[in-house]
């Protein structure tokens, strides 16, 4: 917890893994996914945060955290916190784990956006130059394509901080995934008061997480998505959606001053537009900010368009446009939007 307030803005970190196939093939084709609980518990500790809610089906693994979401796939790991963790703390003991798993680190990317509280942060998330510093000397020496760029905006409070590292393999893998990362503020207050617990409710984190699911119409965002979340004390919100092979992830910091909610998917650039901007607006409609800021990761220039769609019904207008390439992640494109209402 901050001295001035709750950092809502998350750290995000991902990291993708290769083994031999024969050895793969004795954990049944699990990789990461084997790991046993203490193992991910000692990570966590590291970060300074515990599992709240867990939840898997054929293709992944996804925990809600006391602070966000990890998601673990057989040969990738994501993992999303909040507040004051110490994120990057992960990677040594993650890549010491994999490591006996016969899995070895081939790619790297750490994202997040400017803090609200950046002087509350502790080591190594001091600055983006210290973070970067830490990531290498925590990187074997394998991953030879490294990128660090912070992406600008016209407002210095909403740049974007990327990271990037490959191997050989890694730099050349071509996928057609798209990741979408969203982050909100100044919610509209009467959405954001859905996201506190009542007085006197006595309810579970799971209980009350799953009604606020229902009254903010977060339910219906991908209503093929199967839903675990989780409600905080006093108040405060995170869910995790698995939809085959396919995460989303929510959430929601409420309190007037410093209000933030993310909203983060993954998709295909083959998926129909249409499926994506009626995600992207039900996403962003929840919470009726007055400022979005939206990140795309994938080996397309055009998803970026796709956003606009979404973002301008809503009467949010594009206020900062950035692109970058990066070897071992692709085309990172970083989007700010404004409520006219609000201006």
């Amino acid at each position: 917890m901050a001295v001035s307030g709750f950092e809502g803005f998350e750290k995000r970190l991902e990291l993708h893994f290769f083994g031999d196939d024969s050895l793969s093939n004795i954990n049944n084709n699990m990789g990461l996914r084997v790991l046993d609980f203490e193992s991910i518990e000692q990570v966590l500790r590291a970060v300074q945060c515990t599992v709240v809610s867990a939840v898997g089906n054929h293709f992944f693994d996804a925990y809600v955290l006391s602070e966000s979401s990890m998601f673990v796939y057989p040969t990738k790991i994501i993992i999303k916190t909040c507040g004051t963790t110490q994120l990057l703390k992960s990677v040594r003991p993650l890549t010491h784990f994999a490591n006996k798993l016969n899995l070895k680190l081939c790619g790297c990317r750490y994202t997040r956006g400017s803090f609200i509280f950046p002087k509350s942060q502790p080591f190594p998330h001091t600055n983006f130059k210290e973070e970067v510093i830490y990531i290498e000397e925590n990187l074997p020496k394998n991953l030879v394509y490294r990128k660090a760029s912070v992406m600008p905006s016209k407002n210095p409070c909403y740049s974007w901080h990327v990271f990037a590292a490959g191997d050989q393999n890694h730099r050349k893998k071509s996928n057609s995934d798209v990741t979408f990362e969203i982050c909100m503020t100044e919610l509209d207050r009467h959405l954001a008061r859905k996201f506190y617990k009542k007085a006197g409710d006595c309810k579970t984190g799971d209980s009350a997480g799953k009604e606020m699911t229902v009254l903010t119409g977060i339910d219906d965002i991908n209503p093929r998505a199967f839903i675990c979340d989780f409600a905080f004390d006093p108040c405060g919100y995170s869910t995790n959606g698995i939809d085959g092979d396919r995460y989303s992830t929510i959430h929601v910091t409420p309190e007037d001053g410093y209000s933030y909610a993310s909203f983060e998917c993954v998709g295909s650039v083959y998926d129909d537009d249409v499926d994506i901007v009626e995600t992207l607006k039900k996403a962003v409609q929840v919470f009726k900010p007055a400022t979005v800021s939206v990140s795309t990761t994938s080996n397309s220039r055009e998803v970026w368009t796709t956003v606009v769609r979404a973002m301008e019904p809503l009467g949010l207008k594009c206020w900062t446009f950035a692109m970058d390439e990066f070897p071992a992640a692709g085309t990172v494109v970083f989007q700010t939007f404004t409520a006219a209402r609000r201006k």
